[in-house]
């Protein structure tokens, strides 16, 4: 089976770098590479042509127009019988070919996603903001963490999906949250869709806490246009940040009265930090873990009770994606 990666690419030439290399250290090679450069005024052309010895690559250059419809535009212009996503910041282990290759041969499955990880090499920063994106003690393991409290949905930092699948629901739509719906709409179909574990990344993720705020801010936002477009898409995990965010608000105000309170979020905190020590055995990532922590638990419940206030109770229209952010690495 051929499989066919699209990667969308604005402005990381040296992120474009690092996933060649990873690329080319594959074990087996079944695969083309779509590179689909969005408008970058940093094109990674020139760093082609020594890897094209290690497999297919094609390249495409075309103007800027978001990142769904750069996936649609790789999408249509793939020859795999598979497709497959990956954000440009992410770096595949050696294996990764091969162990999907296993996976299918033994389950097929129309669609399937795989989690990220952090690798050894990455910095303290990285390996908390990793922490904070896949514990379950701060997303509920819904990004392919051993314990899950919602049915899988598939992200496009790791994610394929059969040609056939594609032909019959669609590409992308330019919304926020378009790898959850498109998810949604496979599932819808009647396709199959799975979580392969041991088809993981390491996702190098932004380090700079301002970014990654407004990232998990518009992961908040996201979660109301899936509702709206998805009716029971919105589960009790999806709402966890928001309570938690006006919990702790009306617990400080009661510390006043009952200082005892405070021992709540503390205890909370400290499970944080015991988790991250446990996992990554660094008590400088701890600490930091506490930190990411709480950026994301904000940064989600005000995009969240944000988009829950203009877009549910006052009924403003859904704008596209295009028109509310550039920002292409996720995380």
């Amino acid at each position: 089976m051929l499989y066919s990666i699209i990667v969308p690419v604005y402005n990381r030439p040296g992120e474009v770098k690092e996933l060649l290399e990873s690329l080319s250290a594959q074990t087996v090679k079944p695969f083309e590479l779509l590179i689909i450069e969005d408008g970058s005024k940093e094109r990674c052309d020139h760093l082609l042509d020594h890897y094209r010895s290690f497999f297919t690559i094609n390249y495409y250059y075309k103007p800027n127009s978001g990142r769904s419809d750069t996936r649609n535009y790789g999408m249509e212009r793939a020859n795999g019988d598979y497709l497959l996503f990956f954000d440009s910041d992410v770096i595949l282990p050696p294996f990764y070919f091969e162990k999907l290759e296993d996976a299918m041969n033994n389950d097929y499955c129309d669609c399937f996603g795989g989690p990220d990880a952090a690798d050894s090499s990455f910095s303290n920063m990285q390996k908390a903001v990793n922490h904070s994106m896949t514990g379950f003690w701060t997303t509920g393991g819904i990004r392919g963490g051993k314990a899950v409290m919602e049915k899988f949905c598939p992200r496009t930092f790791n994610m394929g999906l059969s040609k056939e699948v594609y032909n019959k629901v669609g590409g992308f739509e330019d919304m926020m949250g378009e790898d959850i719906d498109l998810s949604l709409r496979i599932r819808k179909a009647g396709f199959s869709i799975r979580l392969i574990r041991e088809v993981f990344v390491y996702h190098k993720r932004r380090v700079d806490l301002s970014r990654f705020f407004k990232q998990v801010n518009n992961f908040g936002q996201a979660r109301i246009w899936l509702h709206i477009k998805h009716p029971g898409s919105l589960k009790l995990v999806h709402t966890l940040p928001a309570l938690m965010l006006i919990f702790a608000i009306l617990l400080l105000v009661a510390s006043l009265f009952a200082p005892a309170l405070l021992l709540l979020p503390v205890a909370y905190l400290m499970l944080i930090f015991f988790d991250s020590l446990f996992k990554n055995k660094s008590v400088n990532v701890a600490f930091l873990s506490i930190i990411t922590a709480v950026v994301q638990i904000i940064g989600y419940a005000t995009g969240f009770l944000k988009a829950f206030w203009y877009k549910l109770l006052l009924k403003q229209p859904l704008e596209t994606k295009k028109n509310l952010t550039k920002l292409y690495n996720r995380g």
